[in-house]
């Protein structure tokens, strides 16, 4: 008990997790996530590569199964779970991932669609040829061994790299408080850049930009932005802009279609296709008739089937502007440099690189030059021994044991230990073949070996000559043309969704409740019905024909207004109820709508007249309500609290405005009265409205004009506009109607109407039909013919033929 109380450490929690966290921290930042700056290797893919060199699996053997490689990294040193150390194999493999793919592998190692590769005991893999520069001359001990995992055996702390790894195939990762997003480049331009940089210490970055044009990818596809390019150089951090090679080919009926056939760096082909076949299936773009991925083994190819008279380059900018087709890539350079993470630039890298293999090298030469001294030590042993070879046989064979002749030896011819050693160990058969001439050759390429090496050590030039020459020959091996095309200017997508709407006549229905449907002529004539199904308490607004190239201008009972594109509308069929306009647009869900326009050109001089219940009226500009954004309602008059917009009317000027109230009244006066304002405006007063009277409409008309009156009592009357007195605003007016003591008449509703036209009464139950040319104009003093004895709602008439 008293030993278990000795052994418990009272801590704060703060400190614990502070520390144990700064470990994990540590460990996956210098460990797992981010790759050495010198040969751009993750530990997990360094061990692969280590692992496969180490059993013999390289690019001149045959393929071994994944698995084997796999247990054998997991056993030796990646204690960690088989699908990771798999799947980072398998990455090492993909040419669409890696500029210069790192394993090569047989069997389903995935694909560009994101299909996941065969479980690793079906496919087999090896080193591929350039992988082979990773771990060339590793035995030489050029870079640091550490014991693995168990102390068993010992692995690699980096790898010799003679070619610049890191910048060729780029870099993915994330650790803690840490990522890392390093695009690839092509192999011939960074080669030269390295050289470039070692011959010329002083240079500066546009210097190494005129041999690096920037990131090449395996995918291909166009970058732009050298500015953005540079700074990211210079940096380490930039954004550029990473955009599909497409092209516009014309297609029989003279239908064009989008050809892809390069796509931006770790899009996923199959999602990219699907999103572009979403925006077609759900109406976002309308000119799309068909997306097909043709993809084979002659390369990526996606088609975009266009429909006709479609503006082929603004469908392409919109996919541009909407899908992967084009991406922006984030260049953040980290990587692990004298063992902690740092942001680099391209020439941080490029040095890091270079200090490396100066190391290497380096390394290499002190152990070639070793090697060389004790071979010629040894040759110059066998050159002495020749010429008193007998001597040397007779004393072997005197010798008691290979321990004395050794001792003989040396005491005898003043041989050294180690030249002792090979004489008595050499076989019998080499004594008849034991040609002095050969030796001295050897003898003399040894000497002339460690005078290179030596000079490759005491000289600076020298060594990154060597290095240079490596790298020439890296790059004659290995070379291959840029994929990647750069662009200067990242150009600016400038979108006019019409221009992608194909022009079609439409039926759209809006109710007072904001209810709204687009549907085609076909949906509306097979409908026997004229009016669209509704819900229960609801009533039609507006049923009008329009195109989907036209806008909807819909105006509630609280002054705001909502601009709707006929081609966002949804599309229902005429017996659907359809979508409420809130799914559309923001809007307060207690507001109705009251008035419903469609707009071809926003440019026309017409004018917008508001009307409230309090007989408030505005006048504003058709053109003020044209609008960019337009995600929610915008305010088109300004209403009291008390008061509700009752009336909009469109209409050029001039006009005569009339003003109908509930109890007969009728005001007539010029709309020059009305000043213009704008849409935050609140109006001034139209009419004086008497006590327990209230405004039902406003029409505006000219003198050759007629109006229909409907009655409460189911009456309509037809006027004359020019049998009204013209007056001035904020009168009460003149009497409209027969005053009856006993059950009077009230207007409920007022439309302009032509001689000949047909209107329809509405009426809670049902709906009247009337052809007005039965029915004469009367005076004012009338009260009109009775038609329906139903309780009436208001006047309609149908716009479409």
């Amino acid at each position: 008990m008293e030993n278990s109380t000795q052994r418990v450490q009272v801590m704060r929690l703060e400190d614990i997790m502070g520390d144990r966290f700064g470990r994990y921290s540590k460990y996956i930042i210098q460990d797992r996530a981010l790759p050495d700056a010198r040969d751009g290797l993750k530990p997990v893919q360094r061990r692969i590569l280590y692992a496969m060199y180490k059993d013999g699996n390289t690019f001149e053997k045959a393929f071994r199964k994944s698995a084997k490689t796999v247990g054998n990294v997991i056993g030796n040193y990646h204690p960690h779970g088989d699908s990771s150390v798999y799947e980072a194999m398998v990455r090492m493999s993909q040419d669409w991932k890696l500029r210069e793919p790192l394993v090569q592998m047989h069997g389903n190692n995935g694909s560009i669609d994101g299909d996941p590769a065969a479980a690793m005991r079906y496919t087999e893999a090896r080193l591929s040829a350039i992988s082979g520069l990773l771990l060339k001359d590793i035995d030489k001990n050029l870079v640091d061994f550490i014991p693995n995992f168990d102390d068993s055996m010992t692995e690699p702390t980096v790898l010799p790299a003679f070619f610049p790894n890191l910048l060729v195939n780029g870099a993915t990762g994330i650790s803690a408080g840490y990522a890392t997003d390093i695009p690839p480049h092509n192999l011939a331009e960074i080669i030269d850049a390295v050289i470039h940089r070692m011959n010329h210490k002083q240079c500066q970055l546009d210097d190494l930009l005129t041999f690096i044009k920037g990131p090449d990818f395996p995918t291909g596809a166009i970058i732009q932005g050298i500015q953005e390019i540079k700074k990211a150089y210079a940096t380490g951090k930039g954004r550029i802009i990473v955009r599909s090679k497409a092209e516009i080919e014309t297609i029989r009926g003279g239908r064009d279609q989008i050809v892809v056939t390069e796509i931006p760096y770790e899009v996923n082909k199959a999602n990219l296709v699907k999103k572009i076949d979403d925006l077609r299936i759900d109406k976002k773009i309308d000119g799309i008739m068909e997306v097909r991925d043709e993809t084979d083994r002659n390369g990526l190819r996606i088609v975009i089937e266009l429909k006709k008279d479609v503006k082929s380059e603004m469908v392409l900018n919109y996919l541009f502007k909407n899908t992967d087709l084009q991406v922006s890539y984030n260049i953040n350079m980290v990587a692990i440099h004298n063992k902690r993470p740092v942001l680099m630039g391209l020439m941080d890298l490029i040095d890091a690189y270079i200090q490396h293999q100066k190391e290497v090298v380096t390394n290499r030469s002190n152990y070639d030059l070793k090697r060389a001294r004790e071979r010629q030590h040894i040759v110059e042993g066998l050159i002495k021994m020749v010429s008193v070879l007998d001597e040397v046989v007779h004393m072997i064979r005197q010798s008691k044991d290979k321990s004395d002749a050794k001792k003989n030896l040396m005491v005898a011819f003043e041989f050294s230990e180690r030249q002792a050693e090979a004489i008595v160990m050499l076989q019998l058969y080499r004594l008849t073949n034991t040609d002095v001439t050969a030796l001295q050759q050897e003898n003399e390429e040894l000497s002339k070996t460690i005078l290179e090496l030596t000079e490759i050590l005491s000289s600076e030039t020298k060594l990154l000559k060597v290095i240079q020459t490596e790298l020439k020959q890296v790059r004659k091996d290995f070379k291959t043309e840029r994929r990647s095309q750069i662009e200067e200017q990242i150009q600016e997508i400038k979108i006019d969704e019409t221009d992608m709407i194909t022009k079609e006549d439409v039926i759209v229905a809006v109710t007072k409740d904001g209810y709204v449907k687009r549907t085609s002529i076909r949906s509306y004539n097979a409908t026997k019905s004229e009016m669209p199904v509704m819900k229960d308490g609801d009533e039609l607004v507006s049923k009008l024909q329009v195109d989907t190239l036209q806008t909807l201008l819909m105006f509630t009972n609280r002054g705001s207004f909502i601009y709707l594109p006929v081609y966002k509308l949804p599309e229902f069929k005429w017996k659907d109820i359809g979508q409420h306009v809130s799914n559309l647009v923001t809007i307060d869900s207690e507001e109705k709508v009251i008035a419903v326009f469609a707009i071809s050109d926003f440019k026309s001089e017409e004018c917008l007249f508001f009307t409230t219940a309090n007989g408030m009226i505005k006048k504003t500009r058709l053109g003020d309500f044209e609008v960019s954004r337009y995600n929610r309602a915008m305010m088109a008059m300004a209403v009291k609290e008390d008061d509700v917009l009752i009336s909009v009317v469109k209409a050029p000027s001039p006009n005569d405005v009339i003003m109908v109230t509930k109890q007969g009244y009728l005001l007539k006066f010029s709309d020059e009265e009305i000043a213009i304002t704008g849409l935050k405006a609140m109006g001034v007063k139209g009419i004086a409205i008497g006590k327990d009277d209230q405004l039902i409409k406003v029409v505006l008309a000219n003198a050759n004009d007629e109006l229909l009156l409907l009655t409460q009592r189911g009456n309509i009357k037809k006027l004359k506009v020019k049998d009204i007195a013209l007056s001035s605003r904020n009168k009460k007016g003149s009497l409209g109607i027969k005053a009856i003591k006993s059950n009077p008449h009230y207007f409920v509703d007022c439309i302009k109407v032509e001689s000949n036209q047909e209107v329809y009464i509405k009426t809670e139950t049902t709906q009247v039909k009337l052809n007005l040319s039965l029915f004469k104009a009367v005076d004012l003093n009338s009260v009109g013919t009775n038609i329906v004895d139903d309780a009436v709602m208001k006047l309609m008439i149908d716009e479409i033929e």
